[in-house]
């Protein structure tokens, strides 16, 4: 992935694109009782009608953010890195990204730490994805417990090659290990987002490499010097990014590594989210359950994800889970939105998840839910109980961020769901829900990113047969992630409603439902 970000200037030339669209993913209307037959956007020129920034999501405190770089634990809080470019709104020779860091005890709640990994330090420029580790037997040198970050860089833009930046300090600071690159670019233009593990039981460090179709397997000693040994590849799905490689005990008892990358499928008709594959791996193969990847996410905006230890108070690792967070944009329309303009910022994430391994009909999963710690920041519950719906119902709720969740039941019909952000006539809203014989979210009929229409509903299969489902639903200020079930299938969608937009709404199509034990929780962090 090409590490850069528009100006500020282009960035507001495409904030005037900002547009609704009726037109799903598949190019296709769905029923007028969900949507109305136009949407109505809101004038992208008018004065900015309120704030943009998320409650209880992760955002940049200023500038342009993308990519997460995994969070490593150290003295009991996690280590949080991200891409950050200071100059967005300037650009010129000085555009490109650093590495800031924010710490974190809960995933929830974040303390702002300033730039950790320094760009244009060297003649190489900016620094972009890769992965930081804690070398506590000292393999590298530095001392035991620094802190190594492998970084990819390319002094020309093109050629790309990983760079080594250490720390003393606990991760704080860093300081580049010379101009030179531990891995040299071979003479291939996608050679990025180095993922280190240390593979304990052969006692050598392990890196995974994106390159193009293929993620490279190498092996090192000391984090300075790395060996090819082999890859994994597959086509189809683009370019293969920000590789993920980890062991997970799964809720059958069975141990498990699970491949992942991020990787755009859109042109296959999949999602471009983090795609990943259950296997074995011995140390220098991977080897694959299925030739085909299932997916972690399938909305339109959970890119360049990172999964990451789930550790408890004192340090100990959980065998039997992983936490997750992704990006909450694409680079489709990266530099399409408000915040910028109203908030000064561009860059919010996901919520950290928990993910898990399950395993069902012969296939394990990857399932997730949003981080427990959650929990400790409500400051507000509003428990609607029961609910039976036929047609549409506003609920006696407002709200811009928020978490709802239900359990929709029916014996017959075609679709239920929700009207997320409505607008008080009506006119505007983001819906997720069932229909059919998939679930969806769909923001085509609020203000999305998307300028050309096409990726407005994301799908995934469902059945309807079943008479039930289960939704939690995130809504915050620019984001949608709605978790299905048992969270084997999440959308994650960035969209911009006007903050005045804050109705609610439940829903059915030719049929009637309850929506049981309705439950509305706000966040303070």
């Amino acid at each position: 992935m090409k590490r850069s970000s528009l100006g500020l200037g282009e960035a507001l030339s495409r904030r005037s694109l900002l547009t609704a669209s009726a037109v799903g993913a598949a190019g296709v209307l769905l029923p007028d009782l969900v949507r109305p037959a136009v949407a109505v956007p809101r004038a992208a020129t008018a004065a900015c009608p309120g704030s943009y920034r998320a409650e209880y999501h992760f955002t940049v405190p200023d500038q342009w953010m993308n990519d997460p770089q995994r969070p490593i634990w150290i003295d009991g809080e996690y280590h949080y890195y991200y891409l950050y470019n200071p100059d967005y709104s300037t650009g010129g020779t000085t555009a490109g990204t650093a590495w800031r860091l924010a710490t974190s005890t809960d995933l929830v709640s974040f303390t702002d730490r300033g730039v950790a990994v320094p760009k244009d330090t060297t003649p190489n420029g900016d620094v972009w994805s890769g992965s930081a580790v804690v070398d506590t037997d000292d393999t590298a040198g530095f001392g035991a417990g620094a802190v190594i970050v492998l970084a990819t860089m390319a002094a020309d833009d093109v050629t790309q090659a990983q760079y080594l930046y250490y720390s003393t300090d606990g991760g704080r600071t860093f300081t580049n290990h010379g101009t030179a690159p531990v891995l040299a670019n071979p003479g291939v233009r996608d050679f990025r987002d180095p993922k280190v593990i240390r593979d304990e039981e052969r006692g050598r460090w392990v890196m995974l490499l994106a390159e193009n179709d293929k993620v490279g397997f190498y092996h090192s000693a000391d984090l300075k010097a790395w060996t090819y040994v082999g890859g994994f590849i597959k086509g189809g799905i683009g370019v293969l990014e920000c590789p993920d490689l980890f062991r997970i005990r799964a809720d059958d008892g069975t141990w498990k590594w699970v491949l992942g990358v991020s990787a755009n499928g859109k042109g296959s008709g999949l999602p471009s989210t983090f795609a990943y594959w259950t296997g074995s791996f011995d140390g220098t193969t991977f080897t694959a359950d299925a030739s085909d990847p299932q997916w972690l996410d399938h909305g339109w905006d959970w890119y360049a994800a990172v999964t990451f230890d789930k550790r408890d108070a004192s340090g100990v690792q959980d065998p039997d889970a992983r936490y997750a967070i992704g990006w909450m944009n694409h680079w489709d329309y990266a530099n399409t939105t408000p915040t910028i303009e109203c908030d000064g910022f561009n860059g919010t994430d996901s919520i950290v998840r928990e993910v898990r391994l399950n395993h069902a009909s012969g296939t394990y999963y990857l399932a997730s839910q949003p981080v427990a710690a959650l929990d400790d920041h409500v400051s507000r519950t509003v428990d609607l109980g029961d609910i039976a719906v036929d047609g549409t119902r506003p609920l006696d709720y407002t709200g811009t961020a928020y978490e709802l969740t239900c359990e929709i039941t029916w014996d017959q019909l075609v679709g239920a769901g929700l009207q997320l952000r409505r607008s008080s006539d009506g006119g505007r809203h983001i819906d997720a829900g069932v229909y059919g014989d998939y679930a969806f979210v769909n923001r085509g009929y609020t203000v999305s990113p998307d300028t050309s229409g096409r990726w407005q509903e994301s799908r995934t299969p469902f059945d309807l047969s079943a008479g039930t489902v289960r939704l939690r639903i995130l809504v915050d200020r620019t984001s949608v992630e709605m978790f299905v079930d048992d969270g084997r299938y999440v959308h994650s969608t960035e969209a911009f409603p006007d903050p005045s937009d804050t109705a609610l709404a439940l829903f059915t199509i030719d049929g009637q439902a309850v929506f049981r034990n309705v439950v509305i929780r706000e966040f303070t962090v």
